[in-house]
């Protein structure tokens, strides 16, 4: 445990990280594909006619929450908080729909597969995703939101 943060779990952290990035080769060499979860959400749903199959696009979606779920039957939950209001959680979801489709991609397509592609153009995209990060911590602790 870290003192500095009591609720760290590193050898969960660090096998959650093994699983995401075995998952993304598995797609990757497999099927040519990238593991990019708004770009598989997008064909899963239909509303993209390119990328993966269809059905490979769908057993990845419904594998995310099925594959959380399973994990924590097995180790326990994992302590979660969301805002009062679902308000906030809709603006925020709309805003990371449409930084996905302006940015071309998700922060597991660019962070995970794009990264270790050395593609400029993820390169990029995950450095805006960290200062925007960044810069919206510091705002809610300085707004005491956090």
């Amino acid at each position: 445990m870290l003192a500095a943060f009591p609720q760290a779990m590193p050898l969960q952290g660090l096998i959650g990280g093994l699983m995401i990035g075995v998952a993304a080769a598995i797609m990757l060499l497999g099927l040519g594909r990238i593991a990019g979860v708004s770009g598989l959400t997008a064909r899963a749903t239909g509303i993209a006619d390119s990328g993966a199959p269809r059905s490979i696009a769908i057993a990845f979606i419904i594998g995310l929450p099925l594959g959380a779920f399973l994990m924590s039957s097995l180790v326990g939950g994992v302590e979660t908080r969301f805002p009062s209001s679902i308000i906030p959680l809709l603006i925020g979801g709309v805003l990371v729909g449409y930084g996905t489709r302006l940015g071309s991609g998700c922060t597991s397509g660019h962070g995970v597969c794009g990264m270790s592609r050395l593609s400029p153009r993820s390169l990029t995209a995950t450095a805006i995703f960290m200062m925007s990060g960044f810069a919206t911590v510091a705002l809610m602790r300085a707004g005491g939101l956090l």
